[in-house]
């Protein structure tokens, strides 16, 4: 298949792009650049692409495609934070505009990256399957909740949707996250020796490694359309489910000489939740996830003591999304708007 992929040298695109290529698709990126130099190795695959912004896509760029997989956003709740306005302009309204034009270059299949954090804050103690309440606690999740309830409605036979709501995601990328809680607690552990836990500990978290994320996109890009149209999948697995002073306690087990610490003033995070993930795995058997968080904290441990990771770098703009946005509009890189200054589009 022909696959368009927004946001595809981002942490998730990084990984996707490299495994939707070994299963013979054709693969477009389009994205801003908003990130370029921010490698945690130089495995970024090699693919055509188109340098825009989201807000500014059209029809054409869309033409001749059979997929669009809609990574790109600005990703992560404090980054969200940062300019709530920006935040649905890009996550929300240019997002239900992407699809409404991916309808009308009649592209037949639209598969959004949409996040368990629209669940928010969990009522109960229950698993939350994909017909619970949206409670969201974030512009970043409320974003999430929009494009769902605004392009759902678009499709027909001719448009076909499906919403993946990614759980917290972890594990090495080309492009990591020092922001994700898993390579965070593994980080701090590694360049501090304390596995520095921001909250009380006590929140609930559903956790999935960026290439079982990626197993999941290809898993519905592949099926037949009847098994997905218009469908809403949580993406992980129901055994993956952890407290976060548990995944702390993992990384003082897997890092030597690590101990755990909890920072001054941390207190309950009302991102609290835990979700049920047996319907994908029940629609779409052919999605194998094949990583835990055990296995997860292993590999990050691995790669960061391989690379030989400082906690300048680690603590740095290169890994942090919300540091690297601030950088850039402090330097004048980016407007109020988000988008690349005129001396910043010269350059680039």
């Amino acid at each position: 298949m022909k696959v368009l992929v927004t946001g595809h040298t981002g942490y998730i695109g990084s990984v996707l792009v490299p495994m939707l290529l070994d299963a013979k698709h054709k693969v477009t990126g389009l994205d801003t650049d908003f990130f370029a130099g921010c490698d945690f190795n130089k495995d970024l695959a090699d693919v055509p692409a188109v340098r825009k912004d989201l807000r500014d896509v059209t029809v054409a760029d869309l033409k001749g495609f059979d997929a669009v997989i809609h990574l790109a956003a600005l990703s992560n709740d404090p980054l969200g934070d940062l300019n709530p306005d920006c935040t649905y302009g890009i996550n929300h309204r240019a997002s239900v505009r992407l699809g409404e034009l991916t309808k009308a270059a009649g592209v037949p299949r639209f598969i959004f990256s949409s996040s368990c954090s629209l669940y928010g804050l969990s009522a109960g103690d229950g698993l939350l399957d994909e017909d619970a309440s949206f409670n969201p606690v974030t512009a970043y999740g409320e974003s999430k909740v929009r494009v769902e309830q605004e392009v759902s409605p678009l499709a027909d036979d001719s448009f076909s949707p499906t919403f993946l709501r990614n759980a917290t995601a972890y594990g090495v990328s080309p492009r990591l996250r020092a922001d994700l809680v898993v390579n965070n607690l593994v980080g701090y552990a590694y360049t501090t020796g304390e596995v520095l836990i921001a909250s009380d500990g006590t929140p609930w978290r559903p956790l999935v490694h960026v290439q079982d994320i990626a197993r999941a996109f290809i898993a519905v890009l592949q099926a037949p359309r009847e098994r997905v149209h218009n469908q809403a999948f949580n993406v992980g697995q129901t055994g993956e489910n952890y407290q976060i002073r548990d995944v702390a306690a993992m990384v003082e087990e897997i890092v030597p000489g690590c101990r755990v610490k909890y920072a001054e003033g941390g207190g309950p995070d009302l991102r609290c939740y835990r979700v049920n993930c047996d319907k994908i795995a029940r629609t779409l058997p052919e999605f194998q996830p094949q990583w835990t968080v055990r296995r997860g904290i292993e590999q990050l441990y691995a790669a960061f003591r391989d690379h030989g990771l400082t906690v300048e770098e680690f603590t740095g703009s290169r890994y942090i999304r919300i540091k690297h946005i601030s950088s850039l509009l402090a330097a004048g890189r980016l407007d109020a708007t988000l988008r690349w200054s005129q001396e910043a589009r010269i350059a680039l």
